[in-house]
């Protein structure tokens, strides 16, 4: 037998919508990747490289979502990001010389120069234009798990009133992960942690072993689950649960009293696109003139109520390594009290957004290196595992039906369903039939023309299916955008529904959309029958 007390799992939901103009770039979304990259997902690869040269055996889990690996996997976007990181080494070189009577501005202008270099050199030169790669190694060699996630996002409580557009979501999304990573994914983040019963089927069609949910998704789970969140439980169909454990979430999360809002991190809403004069960041902001956020950013929290004060990177890491050893300390004390009543070992299961760590909270990459070091050197009665691996070491659970829910505010499907966007589903509700009735009218279709529109049709409704626009017209942020995209979807999945049913195809039509919506290549329509 083991001689760990019990262990921790890292999981980080790698997620953004499938943002793809090349009609345009004026698209200020399309920034959304491009931060992403240079802000978590480069971080977190060279921390990983880190930890790997320092012989340091760490385990984390991480899901990248089909959207993401399509657009990390795009041409166009790889070339765009290149020009991003150009356009940020030239701004932050200009603030080297509008600093120079400032050491402390002036430094940090260097860091920001060097930074936005280094990202260029690791893209182009280690990860030859292509991140996927780079997580794909640590996968290899054993330290990280990826798991898959619905195609686009989809929300499954709602969308289950057609279980075919769900059953449609888990396969495209096990698909997309077989595509990169050669072999079936063993685990699901469910879009928003959204859990329903009835999805339960498909996941076992498709091989999936593991769900992760929110905690009262196992609290509240029929019968109660005799350890809580601390043992995974499985459903009647087989389908075993993760439940997110509220103490580790509440201290990396909260506002309040969470890492992040520490006063030495990095300010994340005061960026240079809003602070200096107006004729100098006009090129480096929207094209419509709208001053947004460059990246480049000076100061730290510093407190609530006072002037800000300058970024310390130093301070910073002291702050990011004494909260590594706070959260160390906290999982030992968890785990001492919990493994003697426990029959297997607890595992303490904390899932976050991956662009916490390094997009919202700067330093998170770096407090997670930290972190991992002190687990594999430190004397302690836990590690670091994942989903998979203690399913292996200990296969017996308590079967239990895990309650619908997620993980929005107030834990049920108001985030997704309210007066603000309740419009929608209905649009989506028709299209996800309408899908099915063409799967089924053209089942065994030849027409070569036909079978490219039909399989369009499958991506328009998987894209306007994304869970990302109803949840940011719910918080009012791109709310235009984000409405505009789903008006889109529907519009062209429904002219191309009536093209097809009337025999009538427009190939130039056909081909502009297939440009603009290039996800999922490898699509089959007949998913959906």
């Amino acid at each position: 037998m083991s001689k760990e007390k019990g262990y921790v799992s890292f999981v980080l939901h790698a997620h953004l919508p499938f943002v793809h103009h090349p009609e345009s770039e004026d698209y200020l979304e399309e920034q959304w990747l491009y931060e992403a990259m240079s802000e978590t997902y480069i971080p977190l690869l060279t921390n990983f490289k880190k930890l790997e040269e320092e012989g340091v055996d760490f385990r984390i889990t991480m899901s990248l979502t089909p959207p993401l690996l399509n657009m990390l996997d795009n041409k166009m976007l790889q070339e765009r990001y290149i020009k991003y990181l150009n356009t940020h080494i030239e701004l932050a070189k200009k603030e080297v010389e509008r600093n120079k009577y400032d050491e402390r501005l002036n430094n940090l202008a260097k860091y920001y120069v060097e930074k936005y270099s280094s990202d260029l050199h690791i893209f182009k030169d280690i990860y030859n234009c292509n991140l996927i790669e780079g997580f794909k190694h640590f996968q290899d060699i054993g330290v990280l798990e990826i798991i898959t996630c619905g195609a686009t996002h989809g929300y499954f409580p709602i969308l289950y009133v057609n279980e075919q557009t769900v059953k449609a979501q888990i396969a495209v999304g096990v698909q997309t992960y077989e595509k990169y990573f050669g072999k079936k994914p063993s685990g699901i983040w469910l879009p928003e942690c959204g859990y329903v019963p009835e999805a339960d089927k498909y996941l076992k069609e498709f091989g999936i072993k593991y769900i992760i949910t929110e905690t009262h998704g196992i609290l509240y789970a029929n019968p109660a689950p005799v350890y809580g969140t601390y043992a995974p439980i499985v459903s009647p169909n087989g389908v075993i649960a993760f439940g997110r454990d509220l103490e580790s979430s509440r201290q990396v999360w909260s506002s309040i009293n969470g890492y992040p809002g520490d006063f030495n991190y990095r300010e994340f809403y005061r960026d240079i696109g809003y602070d200096v004069d107006y004729d100098y960041i006009k090129p480096y902001i929207a094209a419509n003139g709208a001053r947004v956020h460059t990246g480049i950013k000076y100061y730290r929290i510093t407190g609530k109520d006072c002037e800000k004060d300058l970024y310390n990177l130093q301070w910073a890491k002291d702050s990011a390594e004494k909260q590594a050893g706070h959260f160390f300390d906290c999982r030992e004390k968890q785990i001492d009290s919990l493994a003697p009543k426990m029959q297997n070992p607890p595992i303490i299961l904390c899932p976050y957004d991956a662009e916490l760590y390094g997009h919202w909270w700067y330093e998170g990459p770096y407090w997670l290196y930290v972190l991992f070091k002190k687990i594999y050197y430190d004397k302690c009665d836990f590690k670091l595992i994942t989903p998979s691996e203690y399913i292996e070491k200990y296969p017996l659970m308590q079967v239990s039906t895990p309650c619908r829910s997620s993980w929005g505010a107030n834990g049920y499907s108001e985030v997704w369903l309210n007066q603000t966007n309740d419009y929608v589903h209905r649009h989506l509700h028709v299209a996800g039939d309408r899908m099915v009735e063409l799967a089924n009218k053209f089942s065994n279709e030849k027409d070569k023309l036909k079978v490219r529109a039909l399989n369009q049709c499958a991506r328009e409704l998987l894209l306007a299916q994304s869970s990302d626009w109803l949840f940011i017209i719910t918080n009012g942020t791109m709310v235009d955008y984000a409405k505009k995209r789903i008006k889109d979807h529907i519009g062209r999945f429904t002219k191309l529904y009536y093209e097809i049913l009337e025999n009538k195809i427009d190939e130039d039509l056909l081909k502009d959309i297939e440009e603009k919506d290039c996800i999922f290549q490898e699509i089959d329509y007949m998913i959906y029958k």
